[in-house]
C-alpha cells in the first residue's frame, strides 16, 4: 500500500463504522464526506484506493468516479450502491470501476474486496493497440464491425461479460476472443456448457468437490473455476442454471471465493468469467426463475450476437472462410463459389445461423469431387438450392 484508503460518504455513522472496521484489518483509513473533499484528499496526498457511497450532495459517487479515472486511471474505486442505483455502478464498472457492492453491505465481504483491490497491481489503462487472437473472427457487416470494436474495447478489462443471441451465432468464438485479446491470454481458458451439465452434478462440476464429500468420492477434484484459476471461464446458456447455483455464482462474482462440496475452507479463485446465453434473462427474472442481483454482476458489459439473416453482409465472408477451411482439412481443390450458389446462401433464412452455415459448406466440400474447383448449387443441401 502506498496511502491510506479513502472512505467517501456523507453518512457520519457510516464513515465512523467503515473506518473502525477497516483499522481493525490493519487498513490505514482517511475519510472524506463528499465528492469535492474527496477530490481535495486525493490532490493532498497519496491514496491506494476509494471506497464510496453513490447519493451524496454537491457530486456524486458516480461523478467522482469519473474524475478519478480520468485524474488518476490506475486507482481502484469501490463503489457503495443501494439496490435502486445498481444499473449506475454497473454503467461504472464499464469505465473501469473495479467493484460495486450492494447496500446493506455485509462487512466481512467489503473487507474482502477492499483488500483485494488494495492488494493488487492494475493493469495501466491506457490505450493498447489493436491486438490479434489466434480465433478467426469474421467481421463484413456493420453489426459485426460493431461488435469486433466492443471486444478489443473490453477484452483486457476485468469485466464479467454476458453475450446474448440466437444458437449458433458464435457465441463461444467472441468468448474465445475476448480471451485471447486479454492479459490473461497465456493462462487457461476453460469452456462448459450448463445445459449440458445434469443438475443434480453441477455443483460439483462448477466448485468441485473433497474426498467423501458424497458416496464414491474417493479423491478431490478440482471444479471449473480452479481449472480457471488466472484465466477465464466460460460458462455457456447460462439461463440453464438452477437457483442454488445462482447464489454460488454471485458469491463467486462478489467475493472472489468458494468453497467445494464437503470443504470447511473456502477456496480463492481469480477468474474472469465470461457467459452466453440464448434466453431473455430478464424475463426470466421476471418470472422469479433468475435472480436479478446475479443478472446485474453477470451483465456488466453485454455482447449481442445478431442473427445470420440480419447480416447478410457477413454470409460470403463465412462460407469463403469456411470453404477454405473444410477443403484443407479433407484434400479438396475448391477455392471458389459461384454468383449463382452465392445467390443462394445470401437468400437463404439460416435458422440454425453460422453455425448451420458451417455446417452446409463442409457437406458441400465432402461431397465435390478432387478436381472440382468451383462451388456449385449442385453442391448445397436441398434447402438451399430452392432458395429464391
Amino acid at each position: 500500500m502506498n496511502g491510506p484508503l479513502l472512505i467517501v460518504d456523507d453518512e457520519p455513522n457510516i464513515r465512523r463504522i467503515l473506518q473502525v472496521a477497516f483499522e481493525k484489518a490493519g487498513i490505514e483509513t482517511v475519510v472524506a464526506e463528499n465528492g469535492l473533499q474527496a477530490l481535495r484528499a486525493l490532490e493532498t496526498g497519496p491514496v491506494s484506493g476509494v471506497l464510496t457511497d453513490v447519493t451524496m450532495p454537491e457530486m456524486t459517487g458516480l461523478e467522482l468516479h469519473d474524475q478519478i479515472i480520468a485524474r488518476w486511471p490506475d486507482l481502484p474505486v469501490i463503489i457503495m450502491t443501494a439496490y435502486g442505483t445498481i444499473p449506475q455502478a454497473v454503467a461504472a464498472i464499464r469505465k473501469g470501476a473495479y467493484e460495486f457492492i450492494t447496500k446493506p453491505f455485509d462487512l466481512d465481504s467489503l473487507k474482502k474486496i477492499v483488500k483485494s483491490a488494495l492488494g493488487e497491481t492494475p493493469a495501466p489503462r491506457a490505450k493498447r493497440g489493436v491486438k490479434k487472437g489466434k480465433t478467426t473472427f469474421i467481421a463484413a457487416s456493420p453489426a459485426m464491425k460493431e461488435v469486433e470494436k466492443l471486444v478489443q474495447q473490453v477484452a483486457d478489462t476485468r469485466a464479467t461479460v454476458l453475450i446474448t443471441g440466437e444458437s449458433g451465432t458464435g457465441k463461444e468464438v467472441v468468448a474465445k476472443l475476448l480471451h485471447e485479446l486479454s492479459p490473461r491470454a497465456s493462462q487457461p481458458f476453460i469452456a462448459a456448457s450448463c445445459a449440458a451439465i445434469p443438475e443434480s452434478l453441477m455443483e460439483s462440476e462448477l466448485f468441485g468437490y473433497e474426498k467423501g464429500a458424497f458416496t464414491g468420492a474417493q479423491g478431490s477434484k478440482p471444479g471449473r473455476f480452479e481449472l480457471a484459476n488466472n484465466g477465464s471461464l466460460f460458462l455457456d446458456e447460462i439461463g440453464d442454471v438452477p437457483p442454488l447455483i445462482q447464489v454460488k455464482l454471485l458469491r463467486v462474482l462478489q467475493e472472489r471465493e468458494f468453497e467445494r462440496l464437503g470443504a470447511t475452507a473456502p477456496t480463492k479463485v481469480d477468474v474472469r468469467l465470461i457467459t452466453a446465453t440464448n434466453r431473455d434473462l430478464h424475463q426470466m427474472v421476471e418470472d422469479g426463475a433468475y435472480r436479478l442481483d446475479l443478472l446485474y454482476r453477470l451483465q456488466v458489459v453485454e455482447i449481442h450476437l445478431a442473427p445470420l439473416r440480419s447480416r447478410v453482409e457477413d454470409v460470403g465472408a463465412l462460407a469463403s472462410h469456411f470453404l477454405a477451411k473444410f477443403s484443407a482439412e479433407n484434400g479438396r481443390s475448391l477455392s471458389t463459389i459461384s454468383q449463382d450458389a452465392m445467390r443462394r446462401l445470401e437468400a437463404y433464412g439460416w435458422p440454425g445461423n453460422v453455425r448451420e452455415l458451417s455446417n452446409a459448406i463442409e457437406r458441400a466440400t465432402v461431397l465435390a469431387a478432387k478436381e472440382e474447383t468451383v462451388l456449385d448449387v449442385s453442391h448445397l443441401p436441398s434447402a438451399l438450392r430452392q432458395a429464391a
